[in-house]
């Protein structure tokens, strides 16, 4: 998969100084690498019976509803406060400087679903420990969570422990 790093747009200093922003636009209208990326998010999971995937705001619900359409699973959307209209369950999570909310309906995930987590990056593992809660607050079963893109030196696995984590590209 060391070949997508090539279809990666690198953004010095976005959205503010000092941050290197990997861009996945320029993968993302490359026909090859796109499929490229839901054939392996997808890979590890086909006949495994998933039920669900979920895909969290904004950039997850790019690849999490055909990740979902490959396994012939529902896809689920994990949104910021106040964008779904039926009851949610939320979880208030802890950002570098201050929190943040994540919302899912309440009737999304049945009990005892396999729910798969799918996004674009891994970086500190702050979204990702969320939603795995809210996933596991409506008792569903988190199978593995699966990433385009990890930026391994902010070591975010290891808000992930016991969980399945993998990612097609890593920095």
């Amino acid at each position: 998969m060391n070949h997508l790093k090539g279809l990666i747009r690198e953004v010095p200093d976005f959205p503010k100084p000092g941050i290197l922003f990997y861009d996945i636009t320029t993968l993302l209208k490359d026909a090859e690498g796109l499929k490229c990326v839901i054939d392996g998010l997808s890979a590890n999971y086909k006949g495994q019976k998933i039920d669900t995937v979920v895909g969290i705001e904004a950039r997850g619900f790019i690849f999490a509803p055909a990740v979902a359409y490959a396994l012939g699973a529902g896809f689920v959307p994990v949104r910021k406060p106040g964008k779904l209209p039926a009851a949610a369950e939320r979880v208030e999570y802890q950002l570098e400087y201050g929190t943040d909310v994540l919302e899912i309906h309440r009737d999304a995930v049945d009990i005892g679903h396999r729910v798969l987590i799918v996004d674009d990056v891994l970086a500190t593992g702050g979204t990702a420990a969320a939603v795995t809660k809210l996933v596991r607050q409506l008792k569903g079963e988190v199978v593995g969570l699966q990433f385009v893109i990890e930026l391994g030196f902010l070591k975010g696995r290891e808000k992930l422990p016991g969980l399945k984590v993998e990612a097609l590209v890593n920095y």
